[in-house]
């Protein structure tokens, strides 16, 4: 016999398990505006939106970069796909928009189904947080080009809005209130300096603790990334007076909130109001890092702002908290100075 698929490391009749494994699971998420099953090679969803006046389709796409290499370590795969939603959708809602579907794509060395139908389910429960579907993927094994147990994901999320609706940032100005929704930790980004600090530099264990978490080391870096549509879509759906979304990723503060700021506007942040959680302390303390390196590198415990007219800053505030969120105020918009960014 010649060789074969197999005999050069993609498992066909492996990947067919695997789809058979995740078919429940996504269709658990499946909306009344699925109109396929998965399995074909491209998915169909209703673009039938009588509610809306001028619907616009709204697309992110993003992965979870080195943080999987966290929950390789862990051998703890099922929030993953969280983090992999999470980075999507959090995007599509800073427009306004409400996601509809995510589609995924996984690359691995090789199809360990166990583990991949983990990091499905968690996409399926990122999804159901959302309120949108998981209509489709896909997962290709390549063999010689990653490790055996080695994957990496990537997402793609729809949202829709109202024309008439979409967040204009054109209308920040001076004295708009800056609203902070905590973060759940490190969220999916600054895990290149993470892992080089804790593991390459400091040599230290998954189950190292510290007195200031409650939580082992490995368990507190894999905490998976809060997604915050339902409770900021509701404030929008009320008519409270959102002006822009800012989703704290890479670049941290400083290089994110400049990205929806008018040229004559600056934020000026109270640290002191900053649910600053303690993972970022001990990061902070373990590698003598400056401040300002922090705040480019991560959330520092605040994963969403919301810049709002400040007359709806307590009634923001409180529905926010209401839904579950820990929001507060933790800045204004002031007239641009030397910095975008005020930190003090």
């Amino acid at each position: 016999m010649g060789i074969t698929y197999k005999d050069s490391g993609v498992d066909v009749e492996s990947g067919n398990n695997f789809v058979k494994q995740i078919a429940p699971i996504v269709k658990s998420t499946f909306s009344r505006r699925v109109i396929t099953d998965i399995g074909g090679f491209g998915a169909l969803f209703s673009g039938s939106f009588p509610e809306l006046k001028d619907p616009v389709l709204v697309s992110g796409t993003d992965g979870v970069g080195t943080k999987l290499k966290i929950a390789q370590m862990m051998k703890k795969h099922d929030t993953i796909g969280i983090d992999a939603v999470a980075m999507c959708v959090n995007d599509v809602l800073t427009l306004g928009a409400k996601p509809l579907f995510f589609l995924d794509y996984i690359a691995c060395g090789r199809l360990i189904e166990q583990v991949l139908v983990d990091v499905v389910k968690g996409m399926a429960d990122g999804c159901r947080i959302a309120g949108c579907s998981l209509i489709g993927g896909e997962t290709a094994e390549h063999p010689n080009v990653m490790t055996e147990d080695d994957y990496d994901i990537a997402g793609f999320a729809v949202g829709i809005v109202d024309k008439a609706k979409i967040i204009n940032t054109g209308s920040i100005s001076k004295n708009d209130i800056l609203i902070g929704l905590s973060s759940s930790g490190v969220h999916s980004n600054g895990y290149s300096l993470v892992r080089k600090l804790f593991f390459d530099i400091k040599k230290y264990k998954l189950d190292m603790t510290f007195s200031e978490l409650s939580k082992p080391l490995g368990e507190t870096l894999l905490a998976s990334t809060r997604i915050y549509c339902k409770p900021v879509l509701s404030c929008i759906d009320k008519g409270l007076s959102i002006k822009g979304i800012v989703h704290i990723t890479g670049g941290g503060f400083y290089e994110n909130i400049p990205r929806i700021l008018p040229e004559k506007a600056a934020a000026k942040i109270d640290k002191g109001n900053l649910n600053i959680l303690p993972i970022f302390n001990v990061i902070q303390k373990e590698g003598g890092i400056e401040e300002r390196e922090m705040f480019t590198t991560f959330n520092m415990g605040t994963g969403l702002i919301i810049v709002v007219n400040k007359t709806d800053a307590d009634k923001t505030v409180e529905l926010l908290n209401g839904s579950g969120e820990d929001a507060r105020v933790i800045g204004e918009i002031i007239d641009f100075t030397d910095n975008k960014v005020i930190i003090s």
